[in-house]
């Protein structure tokens, strides 16, 4: 069984970084795909960044492209989201999420991540 833990959120100015990070106790396939996601309020949860576990290769959502990295180290079990240039919009509940294995494709629905985290809250003040 996976379990997955995120911390590094928090409450920053517009313009400024925050680096998330999600631990996963119990070995994540070399085979999924990892992801973040972010939930707004009255809003649906939506797709922000995700990548291979096994070939690396990553996704970022239309609203972050350019400024957030999603990034993983394998041997840590561990999911990194490094946020720059911050805007208020940003402001969300983020969620770490992993597939089954056999996964070769990033998905954006949330549907087909079978794991997921508690959340971080991430609060950008204008």
């Amino acid at each position: 069984q996976v379990q997955l833990v995120e911390s590094g959120g928090g409450l920053v100015q517009a313009g400024g970084s925050l680096t998330l990070s999600c631990a996963a106790s119990g070995r994540i396939s070399r085979s999924s795909v990892m992801a973040w996601f972010r939930q707004a309020p009255g809003k649906e949860r939506e797709f922000v960044a995700g990548i291979t576990w096994i070939g690396g290769d990553t996704k970022h959502g239309k609203d972050v492209k350019g400024r957030f990295t999603i990034s993983g180290d394998y041997a840590k079990n561990t999911l990194l989201l490094r946020m720059n240039s911050l805007k208020p919009e940003d402001t969300a509940v983020y969620y770490c999420a992993a597939t089954p294995p056999g996964t070769t494709v990033i998905f954006t629905a949330r549907s087909l991540y079978i794991y997921w985290g508690q959340g971080t809250q991430v609060t950008v003040s204008s």
